[in-house]
């Protein structure tokens, strides 16, 4: 798995790739905790390049996005891929989080 973060105005863009597991959720958890402890409160989560993702990848999502409704922000979701759409779907966290085609649309939705 692989993240790049790009702070922007309002928005921090996260890109995520690779395989989202038990095994590297930690690093997730822990990217996405440092931004919300920074004030960095609204994210946008590029999912296009994740071909699979765990209940544990799952976690950290649901995680970010109840810490981040807490400060007053939000997580959105960018270019899901379909895998991760149908993940989210089954586990019925596709109606929890907002989700974007584009990356653009998700980033302008704040």
């Amino acid at each position: 798995m692989e993240i790049s973060i790009t702070p922007m105005r309002r928005v921090d863009l996260i890109a995520v790739s690779g395989r989202v597991d038990s095994s590297n959720s930690s690093e997730l958890d822990d990217a996405l905790q440092s931004r919300l402890d920074e004030g960095r409160t609204n994210l946008v989560l590029d999912l296009s390049d994740v071909h699979y993702i765990s209940s544990s990848g799952l976690r950290s999502l649901v995680a970010a996005l109840r810490a981040s409704k807490k400060k007053g922000g939000d997580v959105r979701l960018a270019r899901p891929s379909e895998r991760v759409q149908e993940v989210l779907g089954l586990a019925g966290l596709d109606t929890l989080f907002e989700s974007y085609d584009d990356v653009t649309a998700a980033v302008g939705s704040y």
